[in-house]
């Protein structure tokens, strides 16, 4: 009898281990192939919403036009373009329009560097001065009871790999107002997105040599991590980031309409930037009306194109920037391709960090993460991952709910939530 019993319940195990296989089996094979809403468990009548508050911000003067798309169990249940993706002429935006993902491209560098990790190329926690020898015997800034500087001492230990990945390096960003903001111009440390012949290597060699915000690893703030992210990426590979992500995973992905500079054949596809303007309403951007400036409101087609900017650089459309997104959905592998192992997805996706001031860790290796749906202050799901661009471009990850969401514009300043509110017209409409 208890042979029996054994032998019920290691057939029972088999079952459930067999069962196990067939989820991950599953997941693995969703692709991104056509579908319908009402096939993806949305309520077609709701999903109009989503159209709907998208046409009232382009009537608003908040944009001049988007594209968004959404993803479900891997299909593509909402791919539309609205309105222009230039004014002056007219050009209506298209499906296959071009735009600049600014701090998306954080995402791409952290696969990057998760995959070089998985190589065993170094440990999370190894000291980035083992790469950038400049980092070595860091300092932290010293300041006075008005924020000013008086000085600089020891940091309590160096900068990780790790810390780089959560933003708590220590290392800010020039055009985001802080104590260094100063020395970081004076150094002539730029934010990245230039026409001018610079490189990455430069730009970070100079800031090895800065004093730091706070001690590696204490606090959050965002800034040039990723880029430093990017230059250990070309000192390890021994390639260009730009070659480096085309061969690794822009290639592999197909993703063909991704570049941190474009090719001349598909400049035209390009959106035009904008700004919006006080007392002017939308107008096509100059470069310096918001506070993160860009030499060139053509970047990225024209230039030396030798700066591969890690943290804000690329350019992309919805589709190929949901084939990336679907393969973190899917653990890292999209169409039978593996970039990365299910365990390192599940490592970028855990909150570790608190990066908005209320003391719970909400910020992960180069996302914002719902760790708990009572801290949100929109529809989501617990575990859903998230980021945004400069320019006004958003998505994410929503696992517990097999779900995708990309949406593209291009302005700054803007005077719009639409992003937040496509979000919210998405999962609204879920059944």
């Amino acid at each position: 009898m208890q042979s029996v019993t054994h032998g019920r319940l290691r057939a029972a195990a088999r079952v459930s281990t067999l069962l196990v296989s067939l989820a991950f089996w599953v997941a693995s094979c969703w692709a991104l192939d056509p579908g319908s809403p009402a096939s993806a468990g949305f309520v077609p009548e709701r999903m109009e919403r989503v159209d709907r508050v998208v046409l009232e911000s382009i009537a608003n003067g908040e944009i001049a036009g988007a594209v968004a798309l959404v993803a479900r169990g891997g299909e593509i249940v909402y791919h539309k373009p609205f309105g222009y993706a230039d004014i002056d002429s007219q050009a209506p935006m298209r499906t296959d329009a071009l735009f600049r993902i600014a701090s998306m491209t954080k995402a791409v560098t952290t696969v990057a560097v998760m995959m070089l990790y998985e190589e065993g190329e170094f440990a999370l926690s190894d000291p980035i001065s083992d790469f950038i020898p400049g980092f070595a015997e860091p300092r932290v800034i010293v300041t006075d009871d008005e924020g000013q500087i008086t000085g600089t001492r020891p940091a309590t230990r160096e900068i990780r790999i790790i810390d780089l990945l959560t933003h708590s390096s220590g290392i800010g960003y020039p055009f985001i107002p802080s104590a260094l903001t100063e020395i970081y111009r004076d150094a002539d440390v730029i934010d990245g997105l230039t026409v001018a012949e610079r490189t990455l290597g430069d730009n970070i060699e100079k800031l090895a040599r800065l004093p730091l915000l706070f001690d590696p690893g204490s606090e959050f703030a965002y800034g040039l991590s990723t880029d430093v992210l990017g230059y250990l990426v070309e000192v390890v590979s021994g390639q260009p980031l730009d070659r480096f992500f085309a061969d690794r995973i822009f290639g592999p992905l197909g993703m063909h309409d991704t570049y941190f500079y474009l090719p001349e054949p598909k400049a035209g596809r390009l959106v035009t930037l904008y700004a919006h303007v006080a007392g002017r309403g939308l107008v096509e951007s100059r470069g310096d009306e918001a506070d993160l400036k860009i030499d060139s409101p053509n970047y990225p087609i024209e230039g030396a194109r030798t700066y591969f900017c890690a943290g804000a650089g690329l350019t992309s459309t919805a589709f190929d920037y949901a084939r990336f997104l679907q393969m973190l959905l899917n653990e890292g592998e999209l169409d039978g391709v593996r970039l990365l192992g299910r365990k390192s997805v599940e490592l970028m996706r855990a909150p570790r960090i608190d990066w908005d001031g209320d003391d719970r860790p909400d910020f992960a290796l180069g996302f914002m993460v719902i760790g708990d749906l009572g801290t949100s202050d929109g529809l989501a799901s617990p575990g859903a991952y998230s980021w945004g661009g400069a320019f006004n471009t958003s998505y994410w990850i929503d696992p517990a709910e097999n779900l995708i969401g990309v949406f593209m514009s291009q302005a700054r300043p803007v005077e719009s939530d639409i992003t937040d509110t496509f979000r919210t017209m998405v999962y609204q409409a879920l059944e």
